[in-house]
């Protein structure tokens, strides 16, 4: 054996053909995971406005090679993008995600909390959401709860639920 083979320069060396290309496979795939997102949760990634024009125009092709294309050409924009933070919050809509199913159990807990009958529940939720309107909270828990009075499914709790996950994802903006 060669034992003149420095070991620490292997951590200098620039990374290999392979691991460039797997890299870039990576970000290809993550761009093609992008053009599959809905308007509202592209507005909350954190890209550039070109890579949002390249994906505007992704959902206009027709033909198998453009798409191809045009993938490839996201794949290139997404380089000069922060991949991580793109996909942080890619993480909070993947409904396989722990963080997702974490975020909708504190909504479903803040739901049951505040058709309890603790009025310093909603005081609660205000203070961890100040931009509620909350004429149209107290107005929906009203409902919600005449409707398990009266045993019936207008729709209420469900609406409640969406008006929460929607003040939620307006604070974490």
């Amino acid at each position: 054996m060669n034992d003149d083979y420095d070991y620490e320069d292997e951590e200098n060396l620039p990374p290999s053909k392979s691991q460039i290309k797997r890299e870039m496979q990576a970000l290809q795939d993550l761009g093609a995971r992008l053009t599959t997102l809905k308007r509202d949760q592209l507005d909350q990634l954190p890209i550039s406005a070109e890579l949002r024009h390249a994906i505007d125009q992704f959902t206009q092709l027709k033909s198998n090679e453009a798409i191809r294309r045009q993938r490839q050409f996201i794949g290139k924009v997404m380089r000069n993008e922060n991949a991580d933070d793109i996909q942080q919050v890619l993480e909070r809509f993947d409904a396989s995600s722990l963080e997702f199913t974490k975020t909708l159990h504190q909504l479903e807990n803040w739901r049951d909390k505040l058709l309890s009958d603790d009025a310093n529940c909603v005081t609660a939720f205000i203070e961890e959401y100040p931009e509620t309107d909350i004429q149209s909270l107290r107005q929906l828990i009203r409902n919600t709860k005449k409707d398990k009075e009266n045993g019936k499914n207008t729709g209420q709790y469900r609406k409640l639920f969406r008006f929460i996950k929607d003040t939620h994802e307006r604070h974490r903006n």
